[in-house]
Order: structure tokens, then sequence, then C-alpha cells
């Protein structure tokens, strides 16, 4: 018989700062890499770059909304 131990792992957050700064900076590039590509695309192509560029753009605000949080946990403790 085996048994599941599911115990749940302690919250690590060491390093949620140095993800987000990472996956904000990953987004940026994408951003760019996106404006590049919608200078040469035409109608709806380029209508639908500026879109996912304008959702890009909030979730980076989320981001650095919630690196300001884990800052002040990490700060905290």
């Amino acid at each position: 018989m085996v048994h599941n131990n599911n115990k749940p792992k302690p919250d690590d957050r060491s390093d949620n700062v140095e993800k987000l700064q990472s996956m904000v900076q990953d987004t940026l590039q994408n951003m760019e890499k996106a404006n590049e590509t919608m200078e040469v695309s035409h109608g709806d192509q380029k209508e639908k770059i500026k879109e996912k560029n304008e959702r890009r753009e909030a979730a980076v605000k989320g981001m650095r909304q919630e690196i300001k949080d884990e800052a002040q946990h990490n700060n905290l403790h």
C-alpha cells in the first residue's frame, strides 16, 4: 500500500521578486518585438498585435505591483 504524504510545501517567496522582474523584462522584450512586427503588418494583423500589447502592458503593471508587494513582504520578514 502506498501512502501519499500530501503535506503542502512551505511557502518560499524568497525569489519571487527576481522571478517577477524576469517576467517583466521578458514581456517588455516581447512587446518590443511585436512593435517591430506591427510596423510591417497590415489591417487585422496589426490590430491584433496592438491589442495583445495592450494586454501585455496591463500584465506588466500587475507584475510591478506584485513586485512591490513581495518586496514589502520580504522586508517585513
